[in-house]
């Protein structure tokens, strides 16, 4: 049996990164920890609705089979009624009750024995159901994705028209995700003079993004996941991110030290992962809090 002694909560990009993190602040070895998955993460589209995988790594250390522990407390009880036994065989008459009696202790003594066992049972349980719930459906229920992009259409439509902005709105169903093979809804909004709905950095799209999402879901009665993009920014935003993080990886290997790039939203952070993810000379990785996360490139 293992005995957990310290623990550790910690995000990445994805489950091994997050790992590694775990096991960097712990000390340890893949072999000496308990690794539970909270959030698998998820990629996303075009770096939208993305997020950190979540695991919680423990340690653990060998502490022996406890089970010898209880095991002394039913051996002094039989011995007592032994000496009864071996005493009565002159009296045949009385040598009948006393068994019975005998019967009734047996499992007295024998009721301890399995207590433990469905104590065991029960933190075997708890400990393998715990990563059960990352598993995720790999596509989407085409139904499902037909009734959200024709409501999206219609909250997105009606929402637009109360800012008074001129633009049509249109929806496409996007290829299987690479990592996560699920599809969503992608809602495209065209016009012309559309950057108010754009803002600085793409923060109203996002908060556009946001309030009709959690419209849909509750017009559903589920979660909704669609991306909204307004002219074709996100695309145009993604292809200079993903230059950005090779140009930046290039300068960590030339000058042999590593940088950090401004605080960016996690779906942007999410493509500067991915594009260096498979990088034969650089790791990134994700430091500071909140509003001020950033990616940092380092050397392999």
């Amino acid at each position: 049996m293992d005995k957990i002694r310290r623990e550790v909560e910690v995000r990445g990009a994805d489950i091994d990164r997050a790992v590694n993190e775990g096991l960097a602040k712990l000390g340890l070895e893949r072999s000496e920890v308990i690794v539970e998955v909270v959030d698998e993460g998820s990629r996303g589209l075009l770096g939208l609705g993305s997020r950190d995988a979540i695991v919680i790594v423990k340690e653990i250390t060998p502490t022996g089979d406890p089970e010898p522990e209880p095991e002394p407390t039913p051996v002094p009880e039989p011995p007592k009624p032994k000496p009864a036994v071996q005493k009565a065989p002159k009296k045949p008459q009385q040598q009948q009750p006393k068994p019975k009696a005998q019967e009734k202790k047996k499992p007295q003594a024998q009721k301890p024995k399995p207590v433990p066992k469905p104590q065991n049972q029960k933190a075997q349980n708890t400990a393998v159901s715990k990563p059960k719930p990352a598993p995720e459906p790999v596509e989407e229920d085409p139904e499902y994705l037909e009734k959200e992009q024709a409501l999206a259409i219609e909250i997105i439509k009606g929402l637009i028209e109360k800012m008074h902005v001129e633009a049509e709105v249109s929806a496409t169903v996007s290829e299987p995700d690479d990592l996560t093979g699920k599809r969503m809804n992608v809602i495209n909004v065209n016009g012309n003079d559309l950057g108010v709905l754009i803002g600085p950095r793409g923060d109203t799209l996002s908060s556009l993004q946001y309030v009709s999402r959690l419209m849909v879901g509750h017009r559903l009665r589920s979660r909704a996941n669609f991306a909204i993009d307004v002219e074709g920014y996100r695309q145009r935003r993604e292809t200079a991110l993903r230059r950005l993080a090779e140009r930046m990886a290039d300068k960590v290997i030339k000058q042999g030290r590593a940088k950090t790039l401004e605080p960016m939203p996690p779906n942007e952070r999410r493509i500067i992962h991915m594009t260096l993810r498979d990088h034969e000379g650089v790791n990134t990785h994700s430091v500071g809090e909140g509003d001020r996360r950033k990616v940092r490139i380092v050397l392999k």
